[in-house]
């Protein structure tokens, strides 16, 4: 999961990408830490993708919060269908490393998953995070509704703002409506850090706080 070249700064062009495999990753269906489905569990539920760096620490930012139903890593944003992470570590596939977070809108607000994204990684940095540099770094917010993508603008916006005023740069997040298609990661990525707790994870942010209610 360590920094990967300055090169890899480019999302391949049309036809460049690896073709990639018909076949869904093999995947055990039950979230280490949750218990719950990876797979088909969302009816009566939201969904949203967030790309924030390394997937690994990314995802344990959001399985902790109350109202998640479900949280899962894989790629999505790219051209290369069912990719392996190596293939996306290539460069090659135009994907992000992403979390997909399944919700129950009814107990936690879009605008408290919004904080949770903002707060914990540095969206300024464009094809990397931290020493994680390549495209499948890139900050992503992939959503599942027009309402979660007017909230996502917004919030943006005014964090944008917030981190100007504290002297750091322009937000680079890619905001998408609607959402790419999402693959699973392979078994082994998935709830790494519960897993492994001495894993890797190279997740930081800003030190800006981006409160609650700026996204309403």
């Amino acid at each position: 999961m360590i920094g990967i070249g300055a090169w890899k700064q480019r999302l391949p062009q049309p036809g460049e990408a690896l073709p990639g495999r018909a076949e869904e990753m093999p995947l055990r269906n039950r979230h280490h830490v949750l218990g719950a489905p990876l797979r088909d569990a969302f009816e009566g539920l939201s969904r949203v993708q967030f790309g924030m760096g390394c997937f690994w620490g990314a995802e344990r930012k959001f399985w902790s919060l109350p109202g998640v139903a479900t949280t899962a890593v894989g790629y999505a944003g790219g051209a290369t269908p069912n990719p392996t992470y190596r293939e996306v570590c290539s460069g090659q596939t135009g994907h992000a490393e992403v979390v997909l977070v399944v919700y129950d809108a009814a107990k936690l607000p879009f605008a408290t998953l919004l904080k949770a994204f903002w707060e914990n990684h540095d969206p300024t940095q464009g094809m990397r995070q931290g020493n994680d540099v390549g495209t499948q770094y890139r900050s992503v917010v992939h959503c599942d509704s027009q309402d979660q993508y007017a909230q996502a603008l917004h919030s943006r916006d005014a964090f944008g703002q917030r981190l100007r005023e504290a002297g750091l740069g322009d937000i680079t997040t890619d905001i998408v409506f609607p959402a790419p298609t999402f693959f699973y990661a392979e078994d082994e990525h998935q709830q790494y850090l519960s897993k492994n707790p001495a894993g890797y994870c190279g997740l930081g942010g800003t030190g800006v706080s981006c409160p609650v209610g700026i996204a309403g």
